[in-house]
Order: C-alpha cells, then sequence, then structure tokens
C-alpha cells in the first residue's frame, strides 16, 4: 500500500525583482513577519529547484504546476489554454492546437505600451461576448477558430499555432507586450490579426461606452497558451495552488502585496505548519520571477543533523536574514 503524496502548496510571485518588490521585501526581515513561514523554514529542507531567468516564455510556478501535471518542460510551449478551457467548462476539439487569447488593454505611453491586466478591466460578460464576436469573423475569414470562454478568456485554433511559442500573460503584464512578441515566423500572423483588432475595437460602440464611463476600452488580445490538449488538463488533488499575491505584485501594490502575504501566512502556512507538526507529510513551494525552490521534510534524521536543524531553528527565530534572503533568490 503507498503513502498518500504530500500536501503541497506552491506559492505563485512570493517575490520579485521589480524595484517596488525590493523596496518592499527588507520590511519581512522583521521577526515578527510571517511567523508561520519562518516556522516551516526552521522544519522544511531544500528539496528541489527549477532554474530559469526572468527573460523565459514561461514564469516559474507554470513550469512547477506543469510538472505535477506530466507535461513537458517546454518553455512557451506549455498549452494552458486547454487548461483553463477546462476550468471554465469549454471542450476544445481534439486534433488542432489551441490558444487562449486574453481580451484587454495596451495602454499607449510616451515611448512604449505596457499591457494592462486583463481582470482589472472589470469586463462584463455582456461587453466581453459583443467584442468576441466583433472579432472573430475577422479570425474566421483567415482560417481560425474562435470559442468564447469566460469574460477574460477566448479559445482560437489555427494551423499557425503548431510548435508557436508564446510568453505567458503573467509574464507580460506590467511591461511591453512589443518585446515578448517572439521572432518565430509563425509569429508573423499573430501581429498582423493585433494590428488589425487593434483597427477594428477603435471606437467600437462598446469601447465609446466604456470610455465614457471613465473605463479602460479593450484595444487589443495577448495570445499564450498554445499547444493540444494534454491527457492530464487538472492539477492533482494534493496540489494546493496560492495565487493570493498574484494581483498585488502585477499591480506592484506593494503595500497590498505584503498585506496578502501576511494574510497567507496566517492561513494558508499556518494550515501546513500544524500538518507539518502533526507528523502529515507536507510540501511549500515559493516561485519567484527566476527560480521556483520546493521546501520538503527529509528522512529521520540522525543526531548531527537533527543538531543542524535545532541551530537553524534557533537563528530563524532570531529574525535573521534567512527570509529576505531566500525570498531574494527567486
Amino acid at each position: 500500500m503507498t503513502n498518500p503524496p504530500s500536501t503541497h502548496w506552491i506559492v505563485p510571485f512570493a517575490a520579485s525583482l521589480s524595484e517596488p518588490c525590493q523596496h518592499a521585501l527588507p520590511r519581512l526581515a522583521d521577526a515578527k513577519a510571517l511567523p508561520n513561514l519562518r516556522r516551516l523554514l526552521s522544519q522544511l529542507q531544500e528539496t528541489t529547484r527549477v532554474e530559469g531567468d526572468e527573460y523565459a516564455l514561461s514564469m516559474p510556478h507554470e513550469r512547477v504546476l506543469a510538472a505535477s501535471m506530466g507535461w513537458p518542460d517546454q518553455d512557451g510551449h506549455l498549452p494552458w489554454a486547454a487548461w483553463w478551457a477546462a476550468r471554465d467548462g469549454v471542450t476544445l476539439p481534439d486534433g488542432a492546437p489551441w490558444g487562449l487569447l486574453s481580451p484587454g488593454h495596451w495602454l499607449m505611453g510616451r515611448d512604449h505600451l505596457t499591457l494592462l491586466d486583463p481582470a482589472t478591466l472589470a469586463l462584463s460578460e455582456a461587453e466581453s461576448r459583443t467584442l468576441f464576436d466583433a472579432v472573430r469573423e475577422l479570425f474566421e475569414s483567415d482560417g481560425w477558430t474562435l470559442v468564447w470562454g469566460a469574460s477574460q478568456r477566448w479559445y482560437a485554433a489555427h494551423p499557425s499555432l503548431e510548435g508557436l511559442p508564446t510568453a505567458s500573460l503573467d509574464r507580460v503584464i506590467g511591461r511591453n507586450p512589443d518585446v515578448w512578441l517572439t521572432d518565430h515566423p509563425q509569429a508573423r500572423t499573430l501581429r498582423r490579426l493585433q494590428s488589425e483588432v487593434q483597427m477594428l475595437l477603435y471606437q467600437h460602440p462598446v469601447n465609446d461606452a466604456r470610455e465614457q464611463a471613465g473605463l479602460a476600452t479593450v484595444n487589443s488580445f495577448w495570445l499564450s497558451g498554445c499547444g493540444p490538449t494534454p491527457a492530464t488538463v487538472a492539477l492533482p488533488a494534493h496540489i494546493k495552488l496560492v495565487d493570493d499575491l498574484r494581483a498585488p505584485m502585477l499591480a506592484d501594490d506593494m503595500p497590498a502585496w505584503l498585506e496578502a502575504w501576511a494574510q497567507v501566512d496566517n492561513t494558508v502556512l499556518k494550515q501546513a505548519v500544524q500538518a507539518a507538526e502533526a507528523g502529515q507529510p507536507i510540501m511549500l513551494t515559493l516561485c519567484g520571477e527566476r527560480h521556483a525552490i520546493t521546501l520538503g521534510q527529509t528522512p529521520a534524521a540522525g543526531l548531527s543533523t537533527r543538531l543542524w536543524q535545532s541551530v537553524k531553528r534557533l537563528t530563524s527565530s532570531r529574525g535573521g536574514p534567512d527570509l529576505v534572503a531566500l525570498l531574494n533568490s527567486l
């Protein structure tokens, strides 16, 4: 009889290289900050580490989640469209590569564009469906198949998506989308469609109404998560995704991010501590922009290991730089 897998909490956006986050991280050096995370760091050891860099198309947490579902670790080729479609209750026909179309607003600045988080647009279902119908004819005339999934998620299929690497939406939000459009030959079609959609939606009645209401318009889209539907499109039951830090991090709202961290510590990580101290197997993965570190329990330790763990526990309780150093390493 095999033992059940360890409960595995995965925490994306635990830290960032952004200037606002780098200014905020020292706040967590206080010994009273994130007490449950500190306790876990004193009890667990690093078991695996996913290495990467801030220029990779896929985020570290996406690679960890993909690995839990048995997907190949291919940068920019993780089929998140199929995963999101399953969550939206949408069945995507087999035999074609699908991509996730995220309707959004590309903010025109003086020097460059910035992709706003689609979630902040508060796009209603009626608005989304109307805009979807407007762009669907454009896509279908070019041989694409489009399926509406949710206000923020449309799905598209086309032969050009076969093998097309795309940057994760989480990677591009708050940045210049032009920089993240790959130079893959098949991306030329995508660039053309983005330009045509921008012209099509300019002064669209939905956007006119949103503009009059002081809301950001929908003037383009981002394509990501391309690929055929994999055999597994659901996270294993022992995987617990903790995405509370995502929205404030992407908005560079560090007070809200610190508050979200405190809430995660007081709820999720408190539960993890209780489980660990009750003898239950647990794992914790902290993900940043470049790397992901998984912490877990080790087999029964010898005397020297137990002594080392006691020293580590004592030094961690003093509120030293261990926690901040770990987050900075992500």
